[in-house]
């Protein structure tokens, strides 16, 4: 059964996804005029403005907490032990292609999220809303949101939180001689699914501020030990880079199987780490309270960047400045990771890796859970079934912590494909409204005062922006 995945998996990855999500990201680039960086300031002030109280004081979700939200669900293992597998298995050229997926992605995070903004429902004092949302409310087609949202499901809920749990529970293998044959995971499992269960019957707030406070301290001082490493080894860097570029566009690798090479695996790598077009973040982007829908699809551009170019280029240094030598199946993932930072910085690399892991790990759960959740509530808004989702979320934690899902490793990758797949024909097919949406929001920047919205100023009827 896994052999099968695979196979599906690659095929998915190598011929269908490498096609639309670099045409459907230079496409947008173009429509936009390479939104991602021409208005990357509008982006980083829009992230800054605190969001409106409601009429009974009730807290909003803010611009800066949403991207939180989508940048604790991309920043996760995928970061760390992610980028150290897509190196050992593609060779250091795949940093390039995930560095190039970043900036190509970018104009697809915008228009997806934009979407997300424009085609939001109000739940209760917040709002909510993504993929499912404008395709039930665009489209028309209510049974291709329902699809979707089953993809993400079993994509984040269960796969990817479930491998979450168990990248945090093996790291401490380290520590714990025959760590797997003990009672350890079991309790990590526990004390994992505990702290989940306290966030996620918090609700969305309770969401909002936890991912706010972890994901930009970790981030800060993850990033902070990257430039660390970086300017202890900076004899080290153009070498580097250079070996990064050469292994790249090494075509004579490429022609010996396109499925193991550095392009398709930092694309795929590129993709699960900042899920640019994938039909995630926008889940996040919705709930966030903005006065004009593009200011909140910038926002979520700069969770790509940060994710990809900051983020995921440090973990790719500390590993190349080390001087080991990764290999797929011998040498990956975290024990890759932990041997590159303790050739470093020493020993205690190793210890900051592993918190590093479980605060980002344990982000990404939280992250996950909300976007599966909106999803839930698409497809029927009921309190019980919502309970007991939430119970089938905990039990994927606890038992993940415990066992190698690799069967359920490979089932997400495919979800998360089939996910991107479906989002990514959506986006192009609607491309043109949150295309109109920015010229709004540019005319209106001119023009100088306050930049309002309302659907009918692009001609779409039927939204909250009234």
């Amino acid at each position: 059964m896994n052999d099968f995945l695979t196979a599906i998996n690659d095929a998915m990855y190598t011929y269908i996804l490498l096609i639309l999500l670099v045409g459907v990201g230079i496409y947008f680039t173009v429509r936009t005029k390479g939104v991602q960086i021409r208005l990357l300031k509008d982006g980083i002030r829009s992230m800054l403005e605190k969001a409106p109280e409601g009429k009974n004081g009730e807290k909003k979700v803010s611009s800066f907490q949403a991207l939180m939200i989508s940048t604790a669900s991309r920043v996760g293992t995928g970061n760390i032990a992610g980028i150290a597998t897509a190196i050992a298995a593609g060779g250091p050229g795949a940093v390039f292609w995930m560095w190039l997926m970043a900036v190509i992605g970018g104009a697809s995070a915008f228009i997806e999220s934009t979407l997300a903004q424009i085609y939001k429902v109000k739940d209760g004092g917040h709002f909510r809303g993504g993929p499912s949302y404008y395709m039930q409310k665009a489209l028309g087609k209510r049974w291709l949101g329902i699809l979707f949202s089953i993809a993400l499901i079993i994509c984040f809920a269960y796969g990817f939180n479930g491998l979450q749990s168990f990248n945090m529970s093996s790291s401490l293998e380290y520590y714990i001689p025959n760590y797997s044959s003990t009672d350890f995971p079991m309790v990590v499992g526990i004390i994992l699914a505990a702290a989940t269960a306290a966030v996620i019957w918090g609700g969305v707030h309770r969401i909002g501020f936890i991912t706010s406070v972890l994901v930009p301290v970790m981030a800060v001082i993850y990033i902070l030990i990257g430039l660390f490493t970086m300017l202890t080894h900076i004899g080290e860097l153009p070498h580097v880079f250079a070996v990064i570029f050469k292994n790249a566009f090494d075509f004579r690798a490429m022609a010996g199987g396109m499925a193991g090479s550095a392009v398709v695996i930092g694309i795929k790598r590129g993709l699960f780490s900042n899920e640019a077009g994938m039909g995630s973040a926008p889940n996040a982007s919705a709930s966030a309270e903005v006065d004009h829908p593009v200011k909140q699809g910038l926002v979520q551009v700069i969770s790509v960047f940060i994710d990809t170019l900051l983020i995921c280029s440090s973990t790719a240094m500390m590993l190349l400045v080390s001087g080991i030598q990764g290999e797929s199946g011998v040498m990956d993932g975290i024990p890759y990771v932990q041997a590159a930072i303790s050739a470093n910085v020493g020993s205690w690399g190793i210890h900051f890796i592993t918190f590093s892991i479980f605060a980002f790990a344990f982000s990404s759960l939280i992250g996950n859970y909300f976007y599966a959740e909106s999803n839930i509530l698409f497809i029927k808004d009921n309190k019980i079934l919502l309970n007991i989702f939430r119970v089938t979320c905990i039990i994927a934690i606890f038992l993940g912590a415990q066992a190698d899902f690799s069967l359920m490793w490979n089932l997400a990758d495919i979800t998360m494909g089939f996910m991107a797949i479906i989002n990514i024909v959506v986006i192009f097919l609607l491309g043109n409204i949150a295309v109109k949406a920015l010229r709004h929001y540019e005319q209106q920047k001119k023009k100088g005062g306050p930049v309002t919205f309302r659907g009918e100023d692009i001609g779409i009827k039927d939204t909250v922006w009234k």
